[in-house]
């Protein structure tokens, strides 16, 4: 009887045992990861507190210091240079075209036409070919070797186009349809004011008129 007993009595013993450490071991961690948990949570947020105020500090300086850095800046403070461009040198004058310097070759005239008398004219006077040249292309531009050419604009008249065409008449009465007489007072008036027809054809390239 009392060794039963004592058995009943170990065994309610070890139960009690058991179940207290049972239930230390259940308490007590859970206990110790509250303990830990709430010191981390408390850590966390005290943390994510003072990195936001340090965000919040550097962001605001750095946006007092970008404003003052970068002064105000009106149109008045830029300065635009335009480079010249530069200029196209300019085309070569083509023969005949008022170029100085070109002169116009010689071409035997045909004979009984006025510029065949002219060509006698010009040899009379010591003029050679070059010469002729010179006047045949500057009569041309002028009248195109028509004793009758008229400007009606100026009133210039004949083959050299005398302006007035009476001026001529000091050169013969027939002046308006004669063309010995028109070129006659032509050569007069390009020696008096040229010296040679290359002369008054210089002056012609320059200006359109001699």
């Amino acid at each position: 009887m009392r060794w039963s007993r004592r058995r009943e009595v170990l065994s309610v013993f070890a139960a009690f045992a058991a179940f207290a450490f049972v239930a230390a071991y259940a308490v007590e961690p859970s206990g110790a990861a509250l303990a830990q948990a709430a010191p981390e949570a408390a850590a966390s947020t005290l943390y994510d507190v003072a990195v936001d105020a340090r965000q919040s500090v550097q962001v605001l300086a750095l946006e007092v210091d970008t404003e003052a850095a970068l002064p105000e800046l009106g149109r008045e403070g830029y300065v635009v240079e335009l480079k010249p461009k530069p200029k196209p040198p300019p085309p070569a004058a083509a023969p005949g075209s008022g170029g100085g310097g070109w002169r116009p070759p010689f071409v035997v005239p045909d004979p009984g036409t006025a510029q065949a008398i002219a060509y006698q004219m010009v040899l009379a006077r010591g003029w050679g070919d070059d010469q002729f040249a010179c006047l045949s292309s500057l009569w041309q531009r002028e009248s195109g070797w028509r004793v009758n050419a008229h400007n009606r604009g100026s009133g210039a008249y004949g083959i050299p186009q005398a302006l007035p065409g009476n001026k001529m008449a000091s050169a013969g009465a027939d002046w308006e349809t004669n063309p010995a007489t028109q070129i006659t007072w032509g050569l007069g008036y390009i020696s008096a004011r040229y010296g040679t027809p290359c002369g008054a054809w210089e002056k012609s390239q320059r200006s359109g008129w001699y």
